[in-house]
């Protein structure tokens, strides 16, 4: 489930009252490959096949999108899972040499990252295309109605992928910022549509590990409700992704590659 219900005293002027809140859950995925811990993140739990997926793939660790990932899910009487994944050392990308082995929590999408350049590969090329900005704006909109959790508990993130018309391919929730990106790039794999996605919205800020994850997946736009931070969109335009923040309204605010919007 992706809200519980808790009590709580909640103070007002006119003094306290006992109310029932709910709440996003957080708990721990631990990743392992070949027998090997490879990380915990912190997550909302659900969609952990497409977290999982887009977190390797985004990482450069397993990108093979013809041959979905065998993973074997067990839960302890902590609610900790664990997923289990066997990858032939030959399918293994170059980001596996650099293991986390580390706690991932839901705020921070590199931790445990040696060295910056180790987050992308610049053999990587984003294709041209426009999207109208009248298009953009309604994204939002779009993502807005499919936030189920953040409708109920008001603590969750969320991150929704279109193709360059306007068209609705993938939206996920999560606690975490990164994990809701990850888990669209794993949706579109096993959905066998990332190739369309020319879009992802998102409905926090944005940093540059989010950046460097639209960059694995191939997508040109990036959108947020928020600012972007200084190295997000320093990434953005050496990467050529069209990195837009403060898409509010009728307004957004493009800060790199802006030819991809058609105003």
């Amino acid at each position: 489930m992706a809200f519980d219900n808790y009590q709580a005293k909640k103070f007002t002027k006119h003094g306290d009252e006992i109310v029932d809140d709910n709440l996003t859950v957080e708990q721990a995925l631990q990743i392992n490959i070949n027998n090997q811990p490879f990380t915990i993140t912190m997550r909302t739990p659900g969609n952990d096949n497409e977290l999982i997926t887009g977190l390797l793939y985004s990482e450069d660790i397993y990108r093979s999108i013809n041959n979905p990932l065998i993973i074997n899910y067990h839960t302890t009487k902590n609610n900790i899972t664990s997923a289990a994944i066997s990858i032939k050392e030959t399918d293994l990308g170059k980001g596996y040499l650099n293991s986390r082995n580390i706690l991932s929590v839901s705020s921070c999408g590199i931790c445990g990252k040696k060295e910056l350049d180790e987050l992308v590969n610049t053999n990587i090329k984003i294709g041209d295309f426009e999207i109208k900005k009248e298009t953009l704006l309604q994204m939002f909109q779009q993502m807005g109605k499919g936030q189920n959790t953040f409708h109920k508990s008001g603590g969750s993130h969320a991150a929704a992928a279109f193709d360059k018309k306007g068209c609705l391919l993938s939206i996920m929730e999560d606690i975490g910022r990164h994990n809701a990106v990850d888990k669209v790039i794993g949706a579109l794999i096993l959905n066998k549509t990332l190739k369309e996605a020319k879009c992802i919205v998102v409905s926090g800020r944005i940093s540059y590990e989010i950046v460097t994850k639209a960059f694995a997946a191939k997508i040109g736009v990036l959108a947020a409700i928020s600012a972007p931070s200084t190295l997000a969109v320093d990434f953005a335009k050496e990467l050529g992704i069209t990195l837009l923040g403060f898409c509010r309204g009728e307004n957004a605010t493009c800060y790199s590659h802006s030819y991809r919007i058609n105003n």
